[in-house]
């Protein structure tokens, strides 16, 4: 019977949230709902005796503040404190100076698929050090979509390379790799450099002659003959100096260059350095405008971006684990381990079992952190069921969520980028497709060497 509840609630969170409903909401509610089955029902224990309250009922909702605790605490921080940067960084126009320092080539390229290749390199670039699909496309759609327009390139070519500007959530600012890194037991910068960066670059590589391809096959489909005129990059008269283009680059420095994969002596933190390169960032606003009192005020940027990212991200955390643990409360992840390990079937079919089945639900909520922050907490349980490391399974899993994510048609970030150059995301997504179907081949390549 709570097998049969398990599968009930799963599809009405899915059909929930695809409806968009509320998520955290919606996850919260049905974590509760079986954490109460499994008190009243099944007569399980929700909490250690260390942890509870003394009753077993008020530990349904004792298990929330014990998962926000441990959450606000440790991950929630350093995701809230990315956030807060990122917006500070956004406030101050830091991306725009970033890009007209790596547009530079641009000028000089006058074939318009090499063009759309080179645009779909610096956009990874860009995304290492601005970690948000939609903030990314929209920068893309102000500063490198009018350049390939001019260029002669078609506008859902154009829109298909600016889509897949974060296919990948990769880096120690991204919200998916920070969670994966923690819940593996892992050190941010290594589970970048190590697991994710070689997986990055290699399809990244591969992506750009995909992309080459494949748009300019759906030019030749759709009738549409590239017209070039000539490039003109206009100076961006709104953005802050030049030399502001080091100040989003300035947190991965100290994340990458003070950790174990360095053997560094002094150790760093992703808050401690997210705070440290905002008040290097301060520095230059107030030598830029020479207004003290301009220069506090624009610190509320940080701590709104702080804030925003407490009730979009860390409440979505943790009611995903309050959802992921009432699964395993009531016995539902044990059912299905169970269940996969009577088929018979090899860890590798499994592995890639769970990275479909994630994808598929990135795909149907438009959105890579619903999916993934949803269903990660039941990973290492699975992992250790299945007889592999959580890392061997999680890996996979947080890359592949972000490709069901950008062939979705209603994802924030496609929904966007669509709305400037008013075309239909469906159209758009049709050019992501592909492209994420040739990188799922190449990360379950790396699946395969990797385990």
């Amino acid at each position: 019977m709570s097998s049969v509840l398990s599968i009930l609630v799963i599809v009405w969170v899915i059909y929930m949230i695809v409806k968009k409903h509320y998520p955290q909401a919606v996850l919260l509610f049905a974590g509760v709902i079986l954490l109460a089955w499994a008190v009243f029902v099944n007569g399980t224990m929700v909490l250690s005796a260390k942890a509870s309250s003394g009753s077993n009922v008020l530990d349904i909702f004792e298990t929330i503040q014990v998962l926000m605790s441990e959450r606000i605490a440790g991950l929630g921080l350093m995701i809230m404190s990315i956030a807060g940067f990122a917006k500070y960084m956004d406030y101050v126009g830091a991306g725009k100076a970033l890009f007209a320092v790596v547009a530079t080539p641009i000028k000089k390229i006058r074939s318009p698929y090499i063009l759309l290749v080179v645009g779909f390199f610096i956009s990874q670039f860009l995304v290492i050090f601005i970690p948000s699909h939609a903030g990314l496309g929209l920068l893309l759609m102000v500063t490198m979509y009018p350049i390939f327009i001019r260029a002669g390139v078609s506008k859902l070519s154009a829109l298909g390379v600016i889509g897949c500007a974060q296919y990948m959530d990769v880096g120690p600012g991204s919200g998916n790799a920070i969670l994966a890194a923690t819940i593996t037991g892992m050190n941010p910068a290594v589970y970048f450099v190590k697991w994710q960066f070689p997986i990055f670059i290699t399809t990244t590589l591969v992506l750009g002659i995909v992309h080459f391809f494949v748009q300019r096959w759906w030019d030749k489909k759709e009738g549409y003959i590239p017209n070039m005129e000539a490039i003109d990059v206009k100076e961006d008269t709104k953005r802050p100096p030049i030399i502001y283009a080091v100040l989003p680059i300035i947190p991965m420095i100290f994340i990458l260059g003070f950790s174990p994969l360095f053997k560094s002596p002094i150790k760093i933190n992703v808050v401690t350095a997210m705070f440290l390169s905002t008040f290097i960032a301060m520095a230059f606003e107030l030598f830029r405008t020479r207004s003290f009192q301009s220069t506090l005020c624009g610190l509320k940027h940080m701590f709104d971006g702080m804030g925003r990212s407490f009730t979009v991200v860390i409440s979505l955390i943790v009611s995903g684990e309050v959802f992921a643990n009432g699964l395993v409360k009531i016995g539902a992840v044990d059912a299905l381990t169970g269940s996969l390990q009577h088929l018979g079937l090899n860890s590798y079919i499994l592995i890639i079992f769970f990275c479909i089945a994630i994808t598929i639900c990135a795909f149907l909520m438009g959105s890579g952190n619903a999916a993934f922050f949803s269903f990660v907490a039941l990973a290492p349980k699975i992992a250790e069921s299945i007889g592999i490391s959580s890392l061997n399974l999680i890996l996979p899993m947080q890359i592949m969520t972000s490709f069901g994510r950008v062939c979705s048609p209603i994802t924030a970030a496609i929904v966007a980028i669509s709305g400037v150059a008013d075309v239909n995301p469906i159209q758009v997504v049709k050019r992501t497709c592909i492209p994420m179907a040739a990188a799922a081949v190449i990360n379950i390549i790396f699946l395969f060497i990797n385990f």
